[in-house]
């Protein structure tokens, strides 16, 4: 069959030619960009669940790079936090050489002094200057804030982490199930009136020292009771007169807090009976008490708290502490550090810390046995010229274990939170990575054997078309 107006073969020649050139330029492209899927129409669902893999490595890489700037954060608030650290104990240093009297002059004392404010002042310079960037660390600009806390039921609150959506606040309860008792011992003078029948020596003991009394036959229990609440600072032990009877108790709250009274002169028991026998120690309770229904760790009058949405660390007021059945609450409304380390935004994804103030108006304890650091600067009731040496090593010890807790907890919060949080990111990166490489990348083995096979199908193709378009002009041989 001869035909010159429609050239069949060369119809089907150039379809053949034109589906090979799109092969050979195909495997050209996926050659050239290393990618299997280069446009929608190579592969519209793997377009799809490849956009998805590549969003969800964006955002593993933010969460990545977030963790490690927070980590950067962590270093320097910890860096001078160290150099407060070892400033009080240089403060350390001095009060127990001035305590030394006998052995310094008032000179040498006032010296100390000078040193020690000295000192003061470097740490609350670098509470206000310890900075990332134009982000102040530790002057309470990252602390949390908080609504509605009684000072009749809380004497000292401190906030380490939470979790507080934002625009509304996280509701804190606090329940005293059974309260928290003081160690407590009672004697009774064997005179008229509960006044002594004759000479008494007791030794008295308490958390923070011990010291011996000696009292003349007829000393009244006032006498007593002054006596003791005299030192109460050398030893932990105060005293209150109860109709005939001393009640000697521990200054504390707990288990850990105890009282010890003893006879130790050789008088008659009757003399002044310490609840029948020559020697009484006894200790506090830790009482139980929860905190949005979860059981906290009591230490007396110290509350810790520590949960996935919440981290707390609170000192109870006495009056409230030591009656059962006792109910305070109080809002945080928002505040802390708070840094975004998930892939996914969002309350769940985010960790948050707090980095309270540790200015020397700050550093100690609030509670009125204690106190804080600022107190040791000249002029103020626990300076050197004072003599209350035993009272500021408290001080300066309690501020030494406030500013060691939170170094230990950013250094928590950089292993066990951002480290293992980067780790963990690392290794869902790779795997995305490698499920995206399945879907997307191009197979250079197969592309290359697909660009030769299309190579020559391309040539085979365009001598067949050549063929196909000579064969009309055999026709004209009919003619003649």
């Amino acid at each position: 069959m001869s035909r010159i107006n429609t050239n069949v073969q060369s119809i089907l020649a150039t379809r053949v030619l034109s589906g090979n050139q799109n092969t050979l330029n195909r495997a050209l492209t996926r050659l050239s960009t290393g990618l299997r899927i280069n446009s929608g129409k190579d592969d519209p669902a793997g377009l799809i669940a490849s956009e998805t893999l590549r969003a969800s490595k964006v955002a593993i890489t933010a969460a990545i790079d977030n963790a490690n700037r927070a980590d950067s954060i962590m270093a320097v608030a910890e860096g001078g936090l160290q150099e407060i650290n070892s400033l009080l104990l240089e403060i350390e240093s001095l009060l127990d050489k001035s305590a030394n009297e006998g052995g310094l002059s008032d000179e040498e004392i006032a010296a100390n002094q000078l040193q020690l404010d000295a000192i003061l002042q470097s740490i609350n310079r670098i509470s206000e200057q310890s900075s990332f960037g134009t982000k102040k660390l530790l002057n309470g600009a990252f602390d949390y804030t908080t609504s509605g806390v009684s000072t009749t039921h809380i004497d000292n609150l401190r906030v380490n982490s939470a979790r507080v959506p934002e625009g509304s606040y996280s509701n804190v309860v606090i329940n005293v199930v059974t309260p928290s008792e003081f160690a407590y011992v009672s004697a009774v003078g064997g005179g008229t009136g509960g006044t002594l029948g004759n000479d008494v020596t007791i030794q008295v003991r308490g958390n923070y020292g011990t010291e011996i009394f000696s009292f003349v036959s007829g000393s009244s229990t006032a006498t007593v009771r002054d006596a003791i609440n005299a030192v109460t600072q050398l030893t932990g032990v105060s005293a209150v007169v109860s109709g005939q009877a001393v009640v000697f108790s521990s200054t504390g709250y707990g288990d850990n807090a105890f009282v010890s009274v003893e006879r130790i002169d050789t008088n008659g028991q009757s003399e002044f009976d310490i609840h029948g026998a020559t020697t009484t120690k006894r200790f506090g309770v830790d009482g139980t008490m929860t905190v949005n229904g979860t059981a906290a760790i009591v230490n007396g009058l110290e509350l810790q708290v520590r949960s996935g949405t919440i981290s707390l660390d609170i000192t109870l007021d006495a009056s409230f502490a030591s009656v059962a059945g006792g109910t305070t609450s109080f809002q945080i409304t928002g505040g802390g550090a708070k840094f975004a380390i998930s892939p996914d935004l969002g309350l769940s994804g985010q960790e948050s810390i707090g980095l309270y103030e540790v200015s020397t108006a700050n550093l100690g304890n609030g509670s009125a046995t204690i106190g804080y650091i600022s107190s040791l600067a000249t002029g103020q009731s626990n300076s050197l010229t004072s003599g209350n040496f035993a009272q500021s090593q408290r001080i300066v010890r309690s501020a030494i274990e406030q500013i060691s807790s939170l170094r230990g907890r950013i250094g928590a919060f950089q292993r066990n939170t951002l480290q293992t949080t980067v780790n963990s990111l690392g290794v869902a990166f790779e795997n995305i990575a490698a499920a995206e490489s399945a879907i997307r990348d191009a197979d250079f083995a197969q592309e290359t054997s697909n660009l030769t096979r299309s190579q020559i199908l391309v040539n085979a193709a365009t001598a067949a078309l050549q063929l196909a378009n000579a064969a009309p002009q055999n026709v004209l041989a009919l003619l003649g």
